[in-house]
């Protein structure tokens, strides 16, 4: 198994939280790693957000496996977070597996202009709180017999389909990055902003980016594929 030097605990730690918490919404989950000098990016699809996922982490060392100076995989997270040693700032690279659609298909590495519009990141938060409120609010006024998951389903894409200001952002994008510990509290307001190239937005932070293709099918109008 080949071995990656991270930069310090604190990547290391942070990297084990990230995959965790994708694991946490689904435990079959798979993520794509590429690395090539001292950053190794990892992608991920946390299931129900219908985003995607960029952990960016520091290594202690360009990337090299023999001859290979770049790695291009996709492998199982619950593999991946098992490797990883918080106390060596090491993280072994199982063996690839057979991607998920999404895996397919990421943003592109360039070309990334600024949106404006962005609410600064504790309005951010506090449009996830009340729209979780809403949900929550909303399902419990259904009559038992209206209570289905078909109906849970619509309640839900009407409230996190929903723009963000006049962004074009959807609150799912949003949410997604609170959830998988991106949009943290206190974090500089100067880390946080939105981004486009092409069909795809990305909401950056310090910590992690989520991004989204606006060129979606159906009530959701994103998808990654």
């Amino acid at each position: 198994m080949t071995a990656l030097s991270l930069a310090d605990g604190t990547e290391t730690a942070d990297l084990a939280a990230f995959l965790s918490r994708l694991l946490h919404y689904d435990r079959s989950a798979a993520v794509r790693l590429q690395a090539a000098g001292t950053a190794l990016a990892v992608f991920g699809r946390p299931a129900s957000f219908e985003v995607l996922a960029i952990r960016a982490v520091r290594l202690a060392k360009p990337y090299e496996d023999g001859l290979e100076t770049a790695l291009d995989v996709t492998v199982s997270a619950g593999e991946f977070l098992e490797s990883v040693d918080e106390r060596t700032a090491t993280a072994g690279v199982p063996a690839a597996v057979t991607g998920p659609p999404w895996a397919g298909v990421l943003p592109p590495r360039g070309g990334w202009r600024p949106e404006p519009g962005l609410p600064a990141p504790d309005a951010l938060r506090a449009t996830v709180a009340a729209a979780v409120t809403e949900f929550r609010s909303r399902t419990a006024e259904l009559a038992p017999e209206r209570r289905t998951r078909a109906e849970l389903d619509r309640i839900g894409r009407d409230i996190w389909s929903r723009e963000i200001a006049r962004t074009r952002l959807p609150v799912r994008a949003v949410h997604a990055a609170q959830a998988l510990g991106f949009l943290r509290p206190g974090a500089d307001p100067a880390d946080t902003g939105l981004f486009s190239s092409g069909a795809w937005l990305r909401l950056r932070t310090a910590y992690g980016s989520v991004a989204v293709r606006r060129s979606g099918l159906g009530t959701l109008g994103v998808s990654v594929r």
